[in-house]
């Protein structure tokens, strides 16, 4: 019988631009999320390297790569011996002269780079320092398929209902909405965008945030009805434990219309007779 719960390690913590500060807490919560029998543990946007488009940052040019390569090897030795997955934010060094790239690491628990996701959508203060990506990374851990997307993803539902196609039941998204001037627009939309996208498309959704002061908001988990099922403090690093179960049903008054709109079919006109619809309680 295959497996269909997945655990799941939600991180945040306030990173700098020293990639060895950074690796020392990353390896922390690693084993942490091993002492908490986690499956997986899933870190913020630009953890190891820091987000090289805020204020004070150093330039690409100016980035001490050497340290951050060893500082990201010290990560995945620190998966291999504990034997987890893991999801690191970090920039990822291209060929001069083409920028980096703002990137989730897929370390295995073997502690090998399984796989890069590079952040697609990049605002336009990201595009002084970082290139854009051009592709989806999905996975399976324990029969459960993963995808990974990062910050201003968020922005595009094109990208979720593709993913969606593709078969992901869990996405991984990484953000990086701190170090900010004050409160703003972001602690009013960012997690409800989530939850919207999660209910909208049956995901479960990690989304995690950087803490670093001022941080727009925590660190959530959401579970495939839209709902917040659990959240982490702002502004205080931490970590949350969270299992996913894909066999478990959850309200979703869309299921039966979903995969005939995604062929675009924008009328329930055709799918009158699916018997999903006989209980009219569920639209």
């Amino acid at each position: 019988m295959p497996k269909t719960k997945l655990r799941i390690a939600t991180v945040q913590f306030a990173e700098s631009f020293d990639p060895w500060r950074n690796a020392r807490i990353v390896c922390r919560y690693l084993s942490a999320a091993h002492g908490r029998r986690a499956d997986i543990v899933h870190f913020h946007e630009a953890c190891l390297s820091g987000y090289l488009a805020r204020h004070g940052a150093p330039k690409p040019g100016k980035v001490d790569w050497t340290a951050l390569r060893q500082a990201t090897e010290a990560v995945c030795d620190q998966a291999r011996r504990l034997g987890l997955w893991v999801i690191l934010g970090s920039s990822h060094p291209l060929t001069p002269p083409h920028k980096p790239t703002n990137c989730l690491y897929l370390i295995g628990p073997d502690g090998t780079i399984r796989d890069r996701y590079d952040k697609r959508f990049c605002t336009q203060v990201d595009l002084k320092v970082y290139t854009p990506g051009d592709r989806f990374v999905t996975f399976k851990i324990k029969g459960v398929t993963c995808a990974l997307l990062i910050c201003f993803d968020l922005r595009f539902p094109e990208l979720y209902r593709r993913l969606k196609d593709q078969g992901a039941q869990v996405v991984l998204q990484s953000f990086h909405n701190g170090y900010m001037e004050g409160p703003g627009i972001h602690e009013h939309i960012m997690r409800q965008t989530v939850q919207a996208h999660a209910g909208i498309n049956g995901f479960w959704i990690s989304a995690n945030n950087s803490t670093g002061r001022y941080s727009r908001w925590p660190s959530v988990f959401v579970t495939p009805d839209g709902r917040i099922a659990a959240s982490l403090h702002r502004h205080v690093a931490g970590m949350m434990v969270n299992t996913v179960d894909v066999a478990k049903k959850f309200y979703d008054p869309s299921d039966a219309f979903r995969a005939a709109a995604m062929r675009g079919v924008l009328h329930t006109g055709q799918c009158i007779r699916d018997p999903r619809l006989a209980d009219r309680r569920s639209i």
